[in-house]
């Protein structure tokens, strides 16, 4: 009878913990939903996705990741929180639950899912080289960058891709992308990775700079995603329903194009 009731405490015990396992899943949407509030980190210095620019006199972040996490708060009938912070500090302020989702141009790489669950991909875009325009004709290909200083944001998927494409470099990772831009100026740094819609508008901002003729290759794993806490099945459900009316409608597409003439209107002004 013993072994019996011990059994029946184990089956209860496990039925609890399943339960409440479950419940926890339930609870990241719903959660947002009772706070009528949707807490999202981002870094709002990567144009046209995410930056500061003045609108009625006061500062504003915009941007096409903006547009989408404004959509999303739209759909879920909740208000929009935007919190900034430098790149690196995104994921690990959505780790400590102290927002809801993590919008910043982020790359779903194999590692990050270990730790993270993350919507379908949204936005792949192409990666570019930025470099002065007086090194053209030096920099012109990956094997003329061999050994030189390469920038790439710090914990983005650019500095994977110096690793992994570039030949001995040395890398400069930098938490803010204004900053390496003005290194390539200066020529602290021989060239930048970073991705083309961002590079555009910082050339547009920048006439001594351009796209080296130096072909990156591009994965899926580049693609950009929304980042969310572990266990969010029913959130990313959601989410990634939402995000595939946006693909197909176009309003995607329109946020970036929108935005980039934006962000390249601001630099003129």
């Amino acid at each position: 009878m013993k072994k019996f009731l011990t059994s029946l405490a184990i089956v209860g015990i496990c039925f609890l913990l399943t339960a409440c396992g479950g419940k926890k899943e339930e609870d990241k949407l719903a959660a947002i939903k009772e706070s009528g509030v949707l807490k999202v980190g981002t870094s709002a210095e990567f144009a046209p996705f995410e930056f500061h620019t003045m609108v009625d006199g006061k500062d504003k972040i915009v941007g096409a990741d903006m547009d989408l996490a404004q959509a999303l708060a739209d759909k879920l009938g909740v208000k929009l929180k935007i919190e900034d912070m430098e790149f690196n500090a995104v994921l690990a302020t959505l780790k400590e639950g102290k927002v809801d989702l993590g919008i910043a141009g982020i790359s779903a790489t194999p590692e990050r899912q270990k730790s993270f669950d993350f919507s379908a991909n949204y936005y792949n875009p192409p990666q570019k080289v930025v470099i002065n325009k007086k090194n053209a004709a030096n920099y012109n290909s990956i094997a003329s960058l061999k050994g030189k200083k390469i920038g790439a944001q710090k914990g983005s998927i650019q500095e994977d891709i110096v690793k992994e494409q570039m030949q001995d470099p040395q890398i400069v990772s930098v938490a803010k992308v204004p900053n390496l831009i003005l290194e390539v100026k200066q020529g602290s740094i021989d060239a930048l990775v970073v991705e083309e819609t961002v590079g555009a508008a910082y050339i547009a901002q920048n006439p001594e700079l351009q796209f080296a003729t130096i072909d990156l290759k591009s994965s899926e794993d580049e693609a950009y995603a929304i980042a969310m806490q572990k266990g969010s099945d029913t959130l990313k459900s959601e989410i990634d329903k939402i995000i595939k009316e946006l693909i197909d409608s176009g309003e995607i597409e329109k946020y970036v194009n929108e935005n980039t003439a934006i962000a390249n209107k601001t630099t003129k002004e």
